[in-house]
């Protein structure tokens, strides 16, 4: 018989994950972190380099990032698809060098991503990303309506009136005690 694990046993496994994740992490040629919707790489290289120096190639599903001549810091298959022509690299001074600052665009914007490249060693477990509040104007239209009702549905139910739902019944209701004055409806119960 087995036992779900308790708030503490739960706690203490979240933060040996964390840690075991950071220590992936570390292990890794560069910094990157993300949001529901873009994705950010930062790759530390010595400050005598240049952008003419620099190799970076992006498509939808592919990303390489290095120094001409050398071993790629990042070269494999993205684990989902970007927009390339909304994805951009600079290469910015720091003051221990330089970093190649790569900002990717997802194309899905309601997916987190457990690697950068689907070949990477180490992987994020993304059941355990907190993520932001996103705003309204974020979502796609449809997504956004259905929020928006849903809200409004709550403000309701929280000041005692009828969601958008019920309004619509009691609307068809008035309507065919309208259109049939001859029907006696004293007695009905609304349920």
């Amino acid at each position: 018989m087995s036992s779900s694990p308790t708030p503490l046993e739960r706690e203490q496994k979240d933060k040996e994950d964390r840690a075991r994740e950071a220590e992936e992490q570390a292990k890794l040629p560069y910094k990157w972190t993300q949001t529901i919707q873009d994705l950010d790489i930062t790759v530390a290289v010595p400050s005598n380099l240049r952008g003419k120096d620099i190799v970076v190639d992006m498509t939808k599903t592919k990303l390489k990032v290095g120094v001409k001549g050398q071993e790629p810091f990042i070269d494999g298959p993205l684990p989902h698809e970007i927009r390339p022509s909304e994805s951009t690299w600079t290469l910015e001074p720091t003051s221990s060098g330089k970093d190649i600052s790569i900002h990717l665009d997802k194309t899905n914007k309601q997916q987190w991503w457990a690697s950068v490249i689907t070949n990477a060693p180490y992987f994020l477990d993304t059941s355990k990303i907190q993520p932001e509040n996103s705003k309204l104007g974020d979502l796609d239209g449809e997504t956004r309506g259905m929020v928006e009702k849903m809200m409004y549905d709550q403000r309701q139910k929280e000041m005692g009136k009828p969601t958008s739902e019920e309004q619509g019944k009691l609307e068809m209701l008035e309507k065919f005690k309208q259109s049939h004055p001859e029907m006696d409806f004293s007695n009905a119960k609304m349920g």
